[in-house]
C-alpha cells in the first residue's frame, strides 16, 4: 500500500523558514515523481513544486520560485520542501503527492495518484 506522510508544518513568522518532509512507504520510491501542493482556507488546491525522478529536474509555481526548494533523500525515501522567506499568503495545508511516472514534471493534480494527509503551515504577519 502506497503511503505518504507529511510532517514539519507549524507556525512561523513572516520572513522565516520551514522544511516539510514527505516520507513514502509501500512503493518503489525511485520510480515515482513527487509533487507538493497546498490549499489555503477558502481556496482551491494549487501546485507548489514537483521533481522528476528521471534526472532530478524541478519545477516551481511562480508564487514560490526562488523561495522554495525540493530535494530528495533516496536512502530515507523522503522528499523535502525547504521554504524560505515565508509570507502570510503561504499559509495553507501542504500536501505531497506521488505518481508512478518518474519523468512527470507538471503540477497537474489529476495526474497524481497518491496523496498524503497534509500538514498545516501558518505564517504570521
Amino acid at each position: 500500500e502506497v503511503q505518504l506522510v507529511e510532517s514539519g508544518g507549524g507556525l512561523v513568522q513572516a520572513g522565516g523558514s520551514l522544511t516539510l518532509s514527505c516520507a513514502g512507504t509501500g512503493f518503489a520510491f525511485d520510480d515515482y515523481a513527487i509533487g507538493w501542493f497546498r490549499q489555503a482556507p477558502g481556496k482551491e488546491r494549487e501546485g507548489v513544486g514537483c521533481i522528476s525522478r528521471l534526472d532530478g529536474s524541478t519545477y516551481y509555481a511562480n508564487s514560490v520560485k526562488g523561495r522554495f526548494t525540493i530535494s530528495i533523500d533516496n536512502a530515507k525515501n523522503t522528499v523535502y520542501l525547504q521554504m524560505n522567506n515565508l509570507k502570510p499568503d503561504d499559509t495553507a495545508v501542504y500536501y505531497c503527492a506521488a505518481e508512478p511516472t518518474p519523468g512527470l514534471l507538471r503540477l497537474w493534480m489529476s495526474r497524481y495518484s497518491f496523496w498524503g494527509q497534509g500538514t498545516q503551515v501558518t505564517v504570521a504577519a
